[in-house]
């Protein structure tokens, strides 16, 4: 059985790509063998990491995306061997287009049928974006019966409303069933960690790959304290 990680939101900018590249790192560390796809037809951010040897699937036919093309995704996902995990990032341009396709199709429901698992990722924020992923969450919710993994991101601002966190919010307390595990990104003062996460994105690096560079030493320092932190979340989660 391989197992499929789909990081899907409509909301653009709120650290898809960030998830991947985390997600990737983390089952990479597990030992398992991690095949990586990015479907973003504007910003393919995450086929910018080298070492993790992503495919960049076209899905363009001139200025409008071919749903016909998710074919490629699908047959990419049934070739995957036994104990193989894959990592999918989808920008915010394919998610409705994506999501149609993959309910149209009843993909989930044959990938299952092959014994392959599904693993549904998406990422909440604060800020003027909360609506936006909430939004997102719920379109899945009503969309897709497989396991949701929540990334709660509060690089843009806290993740609640009136006073009520995100364990408080509605949609968490109605849908707790269904959802897999929450999952914290760390929030650490922007001046340097911030600073430091923003250099090892730009850069396209791994965590790894910033131990065994040339990055100054406390740089380095702060980005192996903040990987120790997303590791135990990651692993709290049972992925």
């Amino acid at each position: 059985m391989a197992t499929i990680n789909m990081i899907l939101q409509g909301k653009g900018g709120v650290g898809k790509s960030l998830v991947a590249s985390l997600l990737t790192q983390h089952l990479l560390e597990s030992g398992k063998d991690v095949c990586c796809v990015d479907t973003d037809p504007v910003n393919a951010t995450f086929a910018g990491y080298r070492n993790f040897n992503v495919t960049a699937l076209d899905i363009m036919n001139g200025d409008d995306i071919d749903p016909r093309r998710f074919d490629t995704l699908v047959e990419l996902m049934l070739a995957l061997p036994d104990e193989t995990e894959m990592v999918i990032d989808n920008g915010a341009a394919t998610f409705v287009p994506l999501a149609s396709y993959l309910a149209d199709n009843e993909v989930f429901q044959m990938l299952d049928e092959t014994g392959h698992q599904i693993n549904l990722h998406t990422v909440i924020t604060g800020g003027q974006a909360l609506p936006d992923t909430l939004s997102g969450l719920n379109s899945l919710l009503k969309a897709f019966n497989v396991p949701i993994y929540i990334w709660l991101n509060g690089y843009f601002g806290q993740i609640n409303t009136n006073g009520k966190n995100f364990e408080e919010f509605k949609v968490y307390r109605e849908n707790i069933h269904r959802l897999a595990a929450l999952i914290r990104i760390p929030m650490k003062k922007k001046e340097t960690f911030g600073r430091d996460l923003e250099t090892l994105l730009t850069e396209k690096m791994s965590f790894q790959e910033a131990q065994e560079s040339t990055l100054p030493i406390m740089t380095r320092q702060r980005l192996k304290m903040v990987w120790k932190e997303i590791q135990t979340e990651l692993s709290a989660s049972g992925l």
